[in-house]
């Protein structure tokens, strides 16, 4: 693909990975970490981090978009697909979008046809080495087709729903959906 194909409208290259959240970075305790799966659910499931490390283990190689005008090609994602994670539980009839948590009441929201795309990961690993902190550590939702704030760091679960719910930055202005190929940056443009 020429780059121009490749590089979304009003988007910049970057070699670097800039560093961009909201609140602090969170603890880590392995311990006391885990993650859960509930929502329009038929019964909920909770993970520790060993037995979500211990999942099928996949690698992926996206390019990834920031709603502030930066793009970075070729990251090197480790993880577990949304897909095997979505097959722990058996959904409910009816069950069509996703809202992801993470820590600090972190959001986002998703269809859940997008949410189990074949390019979409829970990541603990970044071009060969563990994610930092800094970078979502220990777990990171990566979807390379909508704009980086749709890729939570600091996962702790997933909720199946059957109704939309706006995520943390979609209810302060952000778009719903976040697709940089057709710039889809706040609300207003909805």
């Amino acid at each position: 693909m020429s780059e121009k194909k490749r590089l979304p409208p009003g988007q910049r290259l970057t070699q670097e990975f800039p560093i961009l959240h909201f609140g602090g970075v969170p603890d880590f305790d392995r311990a006391r970490w885990s993650f859960r799966i509930f929502g329009a659910v038929a019964e909920e499931k909770t993970l520790t981090y060993d037995r979500f490390l211990a999942l099928p283990n996949t690698e992926r190689t996206e390019d990834f978009h920031c709603v502030t005008g930066w793009s970075r090609y070729d990251n090197r994602w480790t993880g577990v697909s949304s897909r095997t994670v979505a097959g722990l539980v058996t959904l409910l009839p009816g069950a069509a979008h996703v809202l992801v948590h993470g820590e600090q009441n972190y959001t986002t929201n998703l269809p859940l046809a997008e949410f189990l795309d074949d390019d979409v990961l829970f990541a603990w690993r970044h071009d060969g080495a563990d994610l930092t902190p800094e970078h979502g550590y220990p777990l990171r939702l990566v979807v390379p087709k909508l704009y980086a704030w749709k890729s939570a760091k600091w996962v702790r679960g997933i909720e199946f729903m059957t109704e939309d719910q706006r995520g943390f930055w979609e209810s302060y202005g952000y778009h719903n959906h976040g697709d940089p190929w057709t710039e889809e940056r706040y609300s207003s443009q909805e």
